[in-house]
């Protein structure tokens, strides 16, 4: 596959998808298989295309570049209102904070010029001058599941090609449309329960800067406030290499443009300029979730689950389907100036049947009930170098959970991160994506401390140390416990197109015993990384990738290793329609829990990481042909060797025999 890359007559291969891949890499480093990044890597692809201007770009654009930190964006704000206009945007050197490495990731997406203004929002370029882009994606894995056989018992119902479509509208900076629609293997296509359409569809319609408007979406969409205690729907960054990614940007109301079919709201939110410095955001949601649920001999219906994989393939996920009725209704105002940001987050969620705890020992601070009601406060102070912020949450009937954190950057070479958490183990929402170990912000407390440390041009330093304990129970943990959280790393830049990294991360928490033992005693958990990359851009047109890492996993008398190599190539020279990228992978695991997540490059706003678990091959082959002026078509093939077993998956997934072959297609038509 390698040779066959290297002998294609290839062309103008996108330069911002390695980009964006080392971006996504630092600040996500684990991310499972199937976390849907589409959404960040759509926002960096357009602002790859067309660069925010640093003269005219406030606060709420240059926090979708989340790999700024707020206290760059802070010095960045700062440093335009004490010099004026930027005149070029090597100037960003001359800000406190920004070093090479941040330099290199902004530039691609900035420029430094002037737009026309807008007349009239109604004029007849309304889809003349508009960015619109429309694209199909068509995927399959080519062996037969078992799922899809006609055996007795529980099986797959629907087609076995994977579907999606995006159609998206933007014109400036002011109206903007999303329609995704989306079908999943195994599910009906036009038939069954989607005899109409596919099984997810999604759209919103939002205007923005118009008048006191600030932003209103129609339709679906996300919420973001604080450090994401209280109210937060969709991506939220976590711990990584990147140390200042822990303090979330929050972004208010906005579009989702997404396929994920749950971290979404439904309905229309508002967000009204009051004056300069107030902004009111009022917003109502109603929607279905899939759940799983429970009838009394009475006729009540109870919680038992709810399902976040937006799976209907078969007889149980259908009549799991849209179970749970849920209506938001709440409000936000927000203070708004050069170095304070404060606010106030208020909301009501009711449900159609009632939650319950369940005669599990750990569930029972659980949310019962069919109401909640959540308020939040929060901030952030910058005060000269120092960027001080945080939030404090409450559930009605329920506990009380804050963040609190400080960012210094001490000198341009040195920046600092100090984070205290506590969340009692009856604070409950729905909508919460915090710094911690816990997805809940429930039951845990903890210290976090991070530096980033560039003492040249060719050498960059990260360091953090995560302790945090569980007050009460978890699932497989029977009794209080406590871990810690290192990650060190290096990367070495000896020259501009040889970058090398090394990673360690070890992670020491508390579990029960495995097997039907005694509970009541605690045995150690402990895994370590260790990570090993290469990355050398031998021309213009051709890049190679390299990693080795190795995983240890200890627990009590269990020790597993795992490892995996790639070797990754990119064929991107200018001036031909034809590019791509492939990759040759070899890993071996003992378990599970020794498995890898690896980074993979894949059609345009699909890439993702992949696991690699047990004894095998990995390699694939990606091809972009630009068709035409505005058209393009990008192919995609994959494979999974595995050595010294029969069969490939497990459940309705297994495949028979040892390979697993994907096939994808997609085209991307822009106008």
């Amino acid at each position: 596959m390698v040779l066959l890359l290297l002998a294609l007559p290839f062309g103008s291969f996108a330069q911002e998808d390695a980009i964006i891949r080392d971006i996504i890499e630092q600040l996500a480093p684990e991310l499972g298989e199937d976390y849907d990044l589409s959404e960040l890597i759509e926002v960096l692809g357009q602002y790859r295309r067309k660069p925010l201007d640093l003269n005219k770009t406030g606060p709420e654009e240059l926090k979708t570049l989340f790999f700024l930190s707020p206290l760059q964006i802070s010095n960045l704000l700062t440093y335009r209102n004490t010099y004026g206009a930027f005149g070029n945007v090597l100037e960003l050197q001359a800000i406190d904070g920004f070093d090479l490495q941040t330099l290199e990731r902004l530039i691609p997406f900035v420029r430094v010029g002037n737009d026309p203004d807008l007349k009239d929002v109604f004029s007849k370029q309304l889809f003349k001058a508009a960015d619109q882009e429309l694209f199909l994606r068509y995927g399959q894995t080519l062996e037969k599941q078992r799922g899809f056989q006609d055996l007795p018992g529980s099986r797959y119902l629907g087609t076995r090609e994977k579907l999606l479509g995006k159609y998206k509208y933007r014109y400036k900076d002011m109206l903007a449309a999303n329609v995704v629609f989306e079908k999943d293997a195994g599910e009906f296509l036009f038939s069954g329960i989607n005899k109409r359409s596919m099984d997810f569809v999604s759209g919103n319609l939002t205007l923005s800067n118009f008048s006191k408007i600030k932003t209103l979406v129609v339709g679906d969409y996300g919420l973001q406030f604080g450090q994401g205690l209280t109210m937060w729907s969709g991506f939220g960054y976590g711990k990584g290499p990147d140390v200042t990614s822990v303090a979330k940007k929050d972004l208010g109301a906005r579009p989702y443009s997404s396929a994920n079919e749950v971290s979404f709201l439904r309905g229309a939110a508002a967000s009204l300029n009051i004056n300069d410095r107030w902004l009111l955001t009022a917003f109502a949601s109603s929607r279905k979730l899939d759940a799983s649920t429970k009838t009394a001999d009475d006729g009540t219906v109870t919680q038992v689950n709810m399902s976040s994989s937006g799976l209907h393939r078969t007889s149980t996920e259908i009549r799991n389907r849209n179970a749970l009725g849920q209506q938001v209704l709440g409000g936000a105002i927000q203070y708004l100036s050069d170095n304070l940001n404060a606010g106030i987050v208020a909301y009501n969620s009711q449900y159609s049947n009632a939650f319950v705890t369940g005669p599990l020992a750990y569930n029972q601070f659980n949310f019962t009930g069919k109401e909640l009601t959540n308020l939040g406060l929060h901030y952030n102070y910058t005060f000269e170098n120092i960027y001080f912020y945080g939030e404090l949450a409450h559930s009605l009937g329920g506990g009380i959970a804050y963040v609190q954190g400080a960012m210094a950057s001490i000198s341009k070479t040195v920046s600092l991160v100090l984070v205290n958490r506590s969340y009692d183990k009856d604070y409950h929402s729905f909508f919460t994506r915090s710094l911690g170990e816990t997805a809940d912000a429930s039951n845990e407390k903890g210290w976090y401390a991070g530096i980033n440390v560039t003492p040249n041009k060719r050498i960059t330093f990260a360091l953090y140390g995560d302790v945090f304990k569980f007050p009460w129970l978890k699932y497989r943990i029977d009794q209080p416990s406590a871990g810690y959280e290192i990650l060190s790393q290096a990367i070495y830049t000896p020259v501009k197109a040889i970058k090398a990294t090394i990673r360690v991360k070890t992670e020491h928490k508390q579990q029960n015993p495995d097997g039907d033992v005694d509970s009541t005693y605690m045995v150690s958990l402990s895994k370590t990384n260790y990570r090993l990359a290469l990355s050398w851009q031998l021309s213009r047109g051709l890049t190679l990738e390299h990693r080795s890492e190795l995983v240890q996993y200890h627990k009590a008398s269990v020790k597993d290793i795992g490892f995996m190599i790639y070797q990754d190539v990119g064929i991107h020279p200018a001036g031909k329609k034809l590019s791509g990228t492939a990759r040759i992978a070899y890993f071996n695991t003992d378990s599970y829990n020794s498995r890898v997540y690896a980074y993979e490059d894949d059609v345009l706003y699909s890439s993702g990481f992949g696991m690699y678990n047990g004894k095998g091959f990995r390699s694939y082959l990606n091809l972009r042909y630009k068709m035409l002026r505005n058209l393009d078509l990008w192919a995609r093939y994959a494979i999974f060797i595995y050595q010294d077993v029969e069969t490939v998956g497990s459940g309705l997934d297994l495949i028979q025999g040892n390979k697993k072959n994907e096939l994808k297609f997609q085209l991307r038509y822009q106008f």
